[in-house]
């Protein structure tokens, strides 16, 4: 049993930067973060729902979409238990919901996302 809280979004402008944090919580008492794959995605009006990066258990490899990739990059601290998304060169078709994600072998986890704006 796995809670994500998603913070960090907000109105900036384009070609600024954001930082979105993940902030992961277990209900059980043998949860451990290091456990679960964490990735990001988003949705802006009338889209489906994309893969933006995903990271895994160790932190060791990403996967990056292409429509992102050279501005954004993930990361994961296992000791805070928290997942980021660095994004830079922000421009308008990035506005969406972003959200934050947890797959395990056995299960799959959602927050409840965090909006994210990119106008002048």
């Amino acid at each position: 049993q796995v809670q994500l809280v998603e913070s960090g979004g907000g109105l900036v402008q384009p070609g600024g930067s954001l930082r979105l944090s993940c902030a992961a919580s277990g209900s059980a008492s043998g949860f451990t973060f290091a456990n679960y794959v964490m990735g990001w995605y988003r949705q802006a009006p009338g889209k489906e729902r994309a893969l933006v990066a995903g990271i895994t258990r160790a932190g060791d490899t990403t996967n990056i979409a292409d429509s992102v990739k050279g501005r954004f990059t993930i990361s994961r601290d296992n000791a805070k238990k928290t997942v980021y998304l660095q994004m830079n060169s922000l421009k308008p078709e990035d506005t969406a919901v972003y959200y934050c994600n947890a797959v395990s072998n056995m299960r799959v986890y959602w927050g409840q996302g965090t909006q994210v704006t990119v106008s002048s």
